[in-house]
């Protein structure tokens, strides 16, 4: 399929768009099968919310990894509030286009204009948040892409982060980060 932008990918509050986008998913072995399935779930049990923050148990998200156009470096975020190194992205706030909430999540980030996205999810997580003074613990149900910088791209960085970095895989394995960017990497770039 080809890769889209920003203006391809209207935004849709209709979950029945973020089911297709999950059921369509093609799993590459068991966990990604058992995440989607959990992923699937959870929208049936919440149909009318689970792309919405408020719904306490968790919610849907939607994240990228940022790929160079040698796709020899990727571009992450040291988050402020997780204070780790993550992909871009974040909250889809009612948007059940998932591959158009990380498109505009990576933006949001990285303020890098002309970016890409390969609309077909590459991976599903679900990860637990921790609670904040103003939130409880809760999960995030998260849809992953690629998107794709365009030559000679230009990051600036976004009050939710402390920093942003291109890393290769060797830098990669110096940094603090978990085993779903790093599966990232792989699926980006082959295994190490």
């Amino acid at each position: 399929m080809a890769r889209l932008r920003q203006a391809e990918l209207p935004r849709d509050r209709d979950l029945a768009l973020a089911r297709t986008i999950l059921e369509r998913y093609a799993p590459k072995d068991s966990e990604q099968r058992k995440t989607r399935d959990a992923m699937l779930s959870f929208v049936e049990l919440h149909p009318r919310d689970a792309h919405l923050r408020t719904c306490v148990e968790g919610h849907l998200t939607a994240s990228a990894l940022v790929i160079d156009r040698s796709r020899g470096k990727a571009l992450l975020t040291f988050h402020k509030k997780l204070n780790r190194w993550l992909q871009l992205g974040g909250h889809c706030d009612g948007d059940a286009n998932l591959a158009g909430v990380a498109l505009r999540e990576c933006w949001e980030e990285s303020g890098i204009d002309g970016l890409q996205i390969d609309p077909e999810p590459i991976d599903l997580d679900i990860h637990l948040i921790p609670a904040r003074k103003d939130e409880p613990a809760h999960l995030h149900l998260d849809t992953r892409f690629h998107v794709y910088a365009p030559a000679r791209a230009r990051e600036t960085l976004s009050e939710e982060s402390h920093s942003l970095a291109w890393f290769d895989e060797a830098g990669l394995r110096a940094i603090d980060t978990d085993a779903s960017v790093r599966r990232l990497f792989t699926l980006a770039f082959g295994p190490a």
